[in-house]
C-alpha cells in the first residue's frame, strides 16, 4: 500500500500518457511511440510545474520500468536465428559498432561535449538507438536530460534514414541483401530500419524478404548491448576507485556487473531453448510489446523531467556528433552491398581515423595538478 500510495500518481500519469503516445506510434512507425512520448512530457511539464505528488512515481517510472524495459527486450532474441543469418553480417557489424564509438569519442575529447550525452550518442548510433541507450544510461548514472537530448538526436537521423535510404539506396546500387543489411547495420532504431526495409520491399516487389533479413541483421546488431555495458560497468567501478582510493576494494558486485543485462541474457535464452524445443514464438509476443511498452512509458517520464527550453540551447553539438556518427557508419554499412571502390572508401576513413586519433589525443585538455584532477573521462574509452 506504501509503494501505492508513493509511486502510484506519477506511475498513472506515465500511463496516461502513454497509451495515446503507443497508439500514435503504430499509426506513424518512423516516429515511433517512445519520440512522440518524451515530447509530449516535455510539453507537459513546460505547462505545469507542481509536480510533488506525482515526483516518486515518475521517477519509479524513468528508472525501473526503463530497467524492466530493456530485460523483456530480450524475450526478441532468437539466438539460434541470429547465428544462422546474423553471423554473416558480424564483420560489417562490428565495423560500424567501431566507427561509431571512434567518431563519437574523437568529438568528445576535441569538441568538450558532456561524457555521458557522448556515451549515450555513441552507443545509440552505433548499436540500436534507444533500446542501447535505455541499457547504457542506468550503467553509467545519465540523468534524465542527458537521456532525453541523446534519445531527441537519435530519433532525428532515424527519421531521415527511414525516408531517404530507399530512394538512396536503389540510386547507389545496391542489392536486396545489400540493402537488408545497410538498413539493418546503418538504421538505428527497429521501427525505423522495418520502416525502410517495408519501403524497399515495396519498391522492389521482394515480398518481405529484405525485411526479414534487416530484422535479423538488426537483432544481431543489438546483442552489442552485452559488451558494452559491461565494459561500460567495469569503467565505470575502475574510475570510482580511482577517484576514491580510501573505498578502494570496498565495491560491491551489483556496482561491476549490471544485473539487468544477465537477465537480459537469460531471457534472450529463455526464448531460443523454448523455440528449438517447438514452442510457437509467437509466445513471446507479448513480452516484446510489453518492452516497448514500458519504454514509452519511460520516456514520458524522462519528457517530465526534461526541460525542453534548456534541451534546444544545448542541442547543438550532440546533433553534430550525432550526424558525424551517421555519416560515417552509413559511409562504412553501405559498403555490404556495393562494389569493390566502396570497400576502398572505408579503408580510406580508416586511415583518416589512423591520422586524426593521435594529433586529436595530443591536443586534449591540460593536464592539471593532482589536488585538482577531477576527470570525467568518457566511460567506453578503454583500453
Amino acid at each position: 500500500m506504501q509503494f501505492i500510495k508513493q509511486n502510484g500518481p506519477g506511475l498513472l500519469l506515465c500511463l496516461i500518457i502513454a497509451l495515446p503516445c503507443w497508439y500514435l506510434g503504430q499509426l506513424f512507425p518512423v516516429i515511433g511511440g517512445p519520440v512522440f512520448a518524451i515530447v509530449a512530457g516535455m510539453i507537459i511539464t513546460l505547462l505545469w510545474k507542481n509536480q510533488a505528488n506525482f515526483a516518486n512515481g515518475i521517477t519509479f517510472t524513468s528508472k525501473k520500468i526503463l530497467q524492466y524495459a530493456v530485460i523483456l527486450l530480450g524475450f526478441g532474441l532468437n539466438l539460434s536465428e541470429i547465428a544462422k543469418v546474423g553471423a554473416l553480417s558480424l564483420p560489417i557489424i562490428c565495423s560500424t559498432i567501431a566507427t561509431s564509438l571512434i567518431i563519437a569519442f574523437l568529438l568528445y575529447r576535441f569538441m568538450k561535449i558532456p561524457a555521458n550525452i557522448s556515451t549515450l550518442v555513441g552507443v545509440g548510433s552505433s548499436i540500436c538507438g534507444g533500446s542501447a541507450i535505455a541499457a547504457t544510461a542506468p550503467v553509467i548514472g545519465a540523468d534524465d536530460e542527458e537521456i532525453a537530448q541523446a534519445i531527441s538526436v537519435i530519433f532525428l537521423f532515424n527519421v531521415l534514414a527511414a525516408l531517404i535510404f530507399p530512394s538512396f539506396g536503389g540510386a547507389i546500387g545496391l542489392t536486396n541483401d545489400g540493402f537488408g543489411l545497410f538498413a539493418g547495420t546503418a538504421i538505428n532504431d527497429t521501427s525505423s530500419v522495418t520502416a525502410a526495409a517495408s519501403t524497399w520491399d515495396t519498391l522492389h516487389g521482394t515480398q518481405g524478404a529484405v525485411l526479414a533479413y534487416a530484422t535479423i541483421v538488426k537483432l544481431t546488431r543489438t546483442l552489442a548491448i552485452i559488451p558494452i555495458t559491461l565494459a561500460l560497468a567495469f569503467w565505470q567501478v575502475r574510475q570510482a576507485k580511482r577517484n576514491h582510493p580510501a573505498r578502494r576494494g570496498s565495491f560491491p558486485l551489483k556496482q561491476i556487473f549490471p544485473f539487468l543485462i544477465l537477465l537480459f541474457v537469460l531471457a534472450s535464452i529463455i526464448t531460443t531453448v523454448a523455440t528449438m524445443g517447438g514452442v510457437d514464438a509467437a509466445v513471446f509476443t507479448p513480452f516484446k510489446s510489453l518492452s516497448k511498452f514500458f519504454i514509452i512509458m519511460a520516456m514520458a517520464a524522462i519528457g517530465l523531467h526534461t526541460n525542453i527550453i534548456k534541451l534546444v540551447r544545448t542541442g547543438g553539438k550532440p546533433i553534430l556528433m550525432g550526424f558525424c556518427c551517421w555519416v560515417c557508419c552509413n559511409a562504412d554499412s553501405k559498403s555490404g552491398g556495393l562494389p569493390d571502390w566502396s570497400r576502398a572508401n572505408r579503408r580510406f576513413l580508416y586511415r583518416l581515423l589512423a591520422q586524426t586519433v593521435p594529433s586529436v589525443f595530443a591536443q586534449g585538455r591540460p593536464k592539471p595538478s593532482r589536488a585538482a584532477r577531477t576527470p570525467q573521462p568518457m566511460a567506453f574509452a578503454i583500453t
